[in-house]
């Protein structure tokens, strides 16, 4: 990154002071995104869990699958119970209690499968909301994730290089300077002296 600066105490002055907020904040960007790359880790586990658990009512959910056809509507999604949890400063969405709505029917006239049936089915909804959730969830830790690497990138390999190297560059310039003005101010001296000797 080329820094365009002026060669003066106060470029020196603002350099260092972004200099200082860089360093302090990298070491506490470096902290986030470790939390963050735990948070992803728990979440990926977490929805293998719930993959693994929803596999393995696919078999009941096939052998009910005939039945389904002539009881379409008798369980229908009420409210999934969404709301937003902050994690590492990530909003993510989360599920809470799944509430269903089961149909007004009289249960003298159906068959005797029909609760287990309907709770089947309201767990395998509840499974899908959940994995989807924690999808979601694992793509936003992500996101986040990447973007406060590319952030601790930015700072540790670009930013604080450069601005170190730039108040290297200006410091030297002005001792320099310094010297030459000295240097010339001697001489002036010893030519004046001269002079006054003659």
């Amino acid at each position: 990154m080329a820094i365009k600066f002026h060669y003066n105490k106060s470029t020196v002055q603002q350099f260092q002071k972004q200099l200082t907020i860089r360093e302090k904040a990298l070491p506490i960007l470096k902290n986030k995104e470790t939390a963050l790359r735990q948070e992803e880790k728990k979440a990926k586990s977490q929805l293998q869990v719930l993959r693994v658990e929803r596999s393995s009512l696919e078999d009941r959910l096939i052998a009910f699958q005939p039945f389904w056809c002539e009881f379409p509507d008798i369980v229908t999604l009420e409210d999934p119970g969404v709301y937003q949890k902050k994690i590492v400063g990530v909003n993510l969405p989360e599920i809470g209690k799944v509430s269903f709505k089961i149909a007004d029917i009289s249960w003298w006239n159906y068959p005797a499968w029909l609760p287990a049936g309907i709770d089947l089915m309201q767990r395998v909804i509840t499974l899908d909301l959940q994995i989807k959730f924690k999808t979601l969830q694992i793509d936003l830790l992500d996101a986040a994730r990447k973007r406060t690497t590319q952030k601790v990138n930015l700072y540790e390999k670009v930013q604080i290089p450069a601005y170190e190297d730039a108040i290297l560059k200006i410091k030297r310039f002005l001792e320099d300077k310094e010297n030459i003005s000295k240097a010339a101010l001697k001489i002036v001296k010893s030519r004046t002296k001269r002079r006054e000797a003659v």
